[in-house]
């Protein structure tokens, strides 16, 4: 049996620490399985649904039920939010935002198209993507490209505020969806590529007020960092911990970007998510572990103070960023009940903390071809102790400049990238979409001139297989892991990436999409494929599901690009272009092309039947029993 902090079971202690009304909406609304009101579904970044109409007996017979063309071409990243009867949808850059009316065959209610100056677009690192809306307080949130945070009325689309949160002629953009938790809207930023010193913001929903901002490195006052109270490993970080890792000054060009997920535990009042890659990608122009980058943050969601901290890649050498979303569940470890906060890094390993306070409990490799690293150093007592312990030969750093470290297992674009994995309650495992997915890597010296790339790194890209010698040509895997134990359950291969967010059911089944465009549906308990459909063009997209008129709905954007799907996306040709992503996926146009579609599933009348509702809400979640 598990418990769970599931967004629709955060407790009677949060309803009545909230009090305003815009807070308990949300908190009602993520409780009620026929809407998906927040960028992941939940506070807890669970993706997980309770809806069961559509399930492991019935889900072959799944057909499509509508779609809609978003009028956009390249990556369509993230899902769409359905709040009542009314869907909003999102596109990549110009960042379109449409209102569909679901109770009149999807009927355009309004469109917001900002304008923004196109010459953002080439400051985007790896494809024009946005990963969602988010909505609080009758407003609908969008961080366009050029880092403008905008509130639209949820019922016109008229611009209620707007406020820049950055500079895209310094190399700044966004791409992450926003977060709506209580009362304040939080947003990163992205240009880990242009020298980009990351920080995230929250700004008051009502009226786009700033109300703190935290920086990935910096001085303490930047940071938002107690030297006495922030903790890592259990132990004060110090004074000045964002600049005593770095050489002079390099810090304030020193990336940590912020363009992942973000969680909210509402009971401890903490947000969680993590910084991404020191800049630049050439090591040796940055010696020391390059605090805070490659780090896990547990942040007070009033002040935006740090409570703890977990750097996972230390120094980083492999473009390894932190930013994949951090899932907050509660399971049984070593016998005792613990609040874990689990995440699955680009390093290859997924970790399992103790979210109240960071303390490690599970570092173990979730792709079999992971080789940079040994495994992470779990010994309290080492002076390495929550520390990947480095093989020599795929070491960047070690091998030098103009170097080129063959078969470095992961790639930079990881095990995993930003695509979000899932939980599920009933199993007590976690569904993750992976890549199998290799490199070489050259390290060059490069300068730093703000608004221009800041690399430094030329690479190459390769099946995992390559370097397995296993004969293998699938780039990607989708798997299901027990994160208290930290192995694989089971393990379906695909031949591209599994570049999709997942969801999973009370139905039995686990949905994500593919880089050739299948949406896929599976057993939980098994990974037996029972459905596919391909679909107008690759799949980056997370897959979510409603509820509406009494029938369950799967929804999915398709839209091939992202890092994984660039060389189509933007009509690259060199396999090193692409930040080295281009000729591993060179084949993908044998099977897709650009779109811009979201296609809508449910099941036919004759075979669909009324969901069963919700238990009521006794302020504690507990799993069905088997």
């Amino acid at each position: 049996m598990h418990k769970l902090l599931l967004s629709a079971s955060v407790g009677v202690f949060a309803l009545l620490s909230f009090g305003a009304a815009h807070a308990d909406e949300l908190l009602t609304l993520q409780k009620d399985a026929k809407q998906w009101a927040l960028p992941t579904g939940d506070y807890a970044n669970l993706r997980y649904s309770t809806l069961k109409q559509i399930n492991t007996e019935n889900v072959g017979k799944l057909a499509p039920a509508w779609t809609f063309s978003t009028g956009v071409l390249r990556g369509h990243e993230g899902a769409p939010l359905v709040i009542g009867s009314v869907m909003y949808l999102h596109t990549p850059f110009p960042n379109i935002v449409y209102a569909l009316d679901l109770n009149d065959n999807g009927k355009i209610l309004w469109k917001y198209e900002p304008k923004q100056d196109p010459s953002v677009v080439p400051v985007m690192c790896c494809d024009t993507v946005n990963r969602g809306l988010a909505y609080g307080d009758g407003k609908i949130f969008l961080a366009q490209a050029d880092t403008t945070l905008v509130a639209l009325d949820a019922k016109t689309g008229k611009l209620v505020w707007s406020v820049k949160n950055g500079d895209p002629a310094k190399g700044q953009t966004s791409t992450a969806a926003p977060h709506v938790f209580k009362d304040k809207v939080l947003v990163g930023i992205a240009g880990g590529e242009f020298g980009v010193r990351g920080h995230i913001t929250a700004y008051d929903i009502k009226d786009g007020k700033q109300v703190w901002r935290g920086y990935s490195m910096g001085p303490d006052a930047d940071t938002l960092i107690d030297p006495d109270k922030t903790t890592h490993l259990g132990k004060p970080v110090g004074k000045d911990s964002g600049i005593n890792t770095w050489e002079g000054d390099q810090w304030q060009t020193g990336g940590g970007t912020t363009w992942g997920w973000y969680s909210y535990d509402p009971e401890l009042n903490l947000i969680y998510y993590g910084s991404g890659n020191p800049s630049t990608w050439n090591p040796k122009q940055r010696p020391g572990d390059n605090r805070w980058s490659m780090t896990l943050w547990a942040r007070d969601l009033d002040t935006g103070k740090a409570k703890w901290v977990y750097q996972l890649t230390p120094h980083d050498e492999w473009d390894y960023d932190a930013i994949n979303e951090v899932i907050l569940a509660d399971q049984k470890i070593g016998g005792a009940d613990r609040k874990t906060a689990v995440h699955f890094d680009r390093n290859g390993f997924a970790y399992t903390l103790d979210r109240t306070n960071g303390e490690l409990l599970v570092a173990e490799k979730y792709d079999p071809a992971v080789n940079w690293a040994t495994k992470v150093d779990m010994d309290k007592a080492s002076p390495t102790y929550g520390r990947p312990q480095v093989v020599a030969k795929y070491s960047t750093d070690k091998n030098g400049e103009d170097t080129n470290t063959q078969g470095v297992c992961p790639a930079a674009l990881g095990s995993k990238d930003e695509q979000p994995a899932s939980f599920n309650p009933e199993t007590g495992l976690f569904y993750v979409p992976t890549n199998h997915v290799c490199m070489d890597y050259e390290p060059f010296r490069v300068s730093y001139t703000a608004g221009q790339p800041y690399v430094g790194a030329t690479l190459e890209m390769f099946p995992a297989g390559r370097v397995l010698g296993d004969k293998t040509d699938n780039t990607g895997n989708f798997i299901a892991w027990d994160a208290r134990t930290g192995k694989i359950v089971w393990s379906d291969k695909e031949q591209f990436s599994v570049w999709s967010g997942t969801v999973t059911t009370a139905g039995g089944l686990a949905f994500y999409g593919t880089l050739e465009g299948y949406l896929k549906a599976v057993d939980l308990k098994t990974g037996k494929e029972l459905y596919k459909f391909k679909t107008p063009s690759g799949i980056i997209g997370n897959v979510m599901t409603y509820e509406h008129g009494g029938k369950q709905y799967v929804a999915v954007l398709s839209g091939v690009g992202g890092w994984a799907g660039i060389g189509l996306a933007a009509g690259l040709a060199k396999s090193n272009e692409g930040l080295g992503a281009v000729g591993n996926y060179a084949s993908l146009a044998n099977y897709t092309a650009l779109g811009g579609v979201l296609t809508v599933f449910a099941l036919p009348n004759e075979t669909s039947s009324a969901s069963a509702p919700a238990a009521p809400f006794t302020g504690e979640w507990k799993a069905p029993a088997h």
